[in-house]
């Protein structure tokens, strides 16, 4: 079994220097160390030509006196992007080759003006590194319920659909409660009600509950609401949903690890992503490097993570054109790239 080229549509980078910005970040935190491209390099396959990076929560509110640490991060994935390395920060010139896509932070819910004031920022800030950012995201999944229904933050979605920007969009069903993907349901029927066309590219499969007994998941009632969530979200055909982001909502890999048995866990919930969805509105993603704290560590998550798409995929019996696309096609479609 061969996998094709491959596009990561979603990983996560950040240099020592930066690690106070990073609204998460402790001490004690398994993720609070730099990430850098070196280390990515270290942890993926061949197959891997690109990647494309996804805003790290920096410490940001609504208020432009509080943008300074996110678009920091810009100046960051510039430097990668355009291939001018600073000393200490893990990357190379040669690394440009493999930042394909940049999506950062923007304050969403406070509307479509706020978003481009601080896209014009950005903008001056990435200088010819723009045509690198793809979309934006602002991460709901711990935002207080009624943010994504908010007028504003509808309306900013709509601006982004008519700049030609991608919305990614953040919801956890696990820890944050399936509320969270009814709301997500409501508000893109309030985005799409006026015919806009803005792409919204789902991350992580929402986040589904994997902890749920296997053998029953099926029958159990917050698998079937998940599902039929699921199904509502795919309704709008300008959605796309990441297959990501597994490993952070199964219980931790120790010890030696039996792919088989992830691939069975993951299965119901993977199948049900796919008949929503079509083979050709899903992609694959890597969730690096959130992927190492569940996954087993920088040495094995991301092939650990690899080898169930690839079972995933063979399991559903998609043809070689569809698995080229969910490996890399889809991403390249529904972000508007070009290699």
């Amino acid at each position: 079994m061969s996998t094709p080229q491959i596009i990561d549509s979603h990983i996560h980078l950040f240099p020592e220097s930066h690690l106070e910005t990073l609204s998460w970040h402790s001490e004690n935190n398994p993720l609070g160390a730099q990430h850098s491209v070196a280390e990515y390099r270290q942890a993926i396959s061949p197959e891997v030509r690109g990647f494309i990076f996804l805003e790290t929560d920096r410490i940001s509110s609504l208020s432009p006196n509080d943008w300074n640490h996110a678009l920091d991060e810009v100046s960051f994935l510039a430097r990668i992007a355009l291939g001018t390395p600073v000393p200490g920060e893990g990357h190379e010139t040669k690394d440009k080759d493999l930042c394909l896509g940049i999506i950062p932070w923007a304050p969403v819910p406070a509307g479509a003006n706020a978003v481009a004031r601080y896209l014009e920022l950005a903008r001056e800030r990435s200088g010819d590194a723009w045509k690198a950012v793809r979309g934006v995201r602002y991460l709901v999944q711990d935002k207080a319920a009624g943010t994504m229904v908010g007028e504003e933050f509808v309306d900013a979605l709509k601006y982004l659909g008519r700049e030609g920007l991608k919305f990614d969009l953040g919801v956890d069903a696990r820890s944050g409660g399936l509320g969270q993907l009814r709301e997500a349901v409501e508000m893109m029927e309030r985005v799409y009600e006026g015919g806009d066309e803005v792409t919204i590219v789902i991350n992580h499969m929402c986040k589904p509950n994997l902890r749920l007994d296997a053998m029953d998941v099926q029958l159990h009632p917050e698998f079937l609401e998940w599902r039929d969530l699921i199904g509502q979200l795919a309704r709008a055909p300008r959605t796309y949903m990441k297959l990501s982001g597994a490993f952070s909502e199964l219980l931790p890999l120790e010890g030696e690890v039996d792919i088989s048995k992830i691939v069975e866990c993951v299965t119901p919930w993977t199948d049900v992503v796919f008949d929503a969805f079509g083979a050709e509105r899903v992609m694959y993603g890597s969730d690096w490097p959130v992927c190492n704290v569940g996954g087993g560590g920088n040495d094995v998550s991301w092939g650990r993570w690899k080898s169930v798409v690839e079972a995933v995929l063979e399991q559903r019996g998609l043809s070689e054109e569809e698995k080229r696309g969910v490996w890399g096609g889809v991403a390249l479609h529904a972000y508007g790239i070009e290699i």
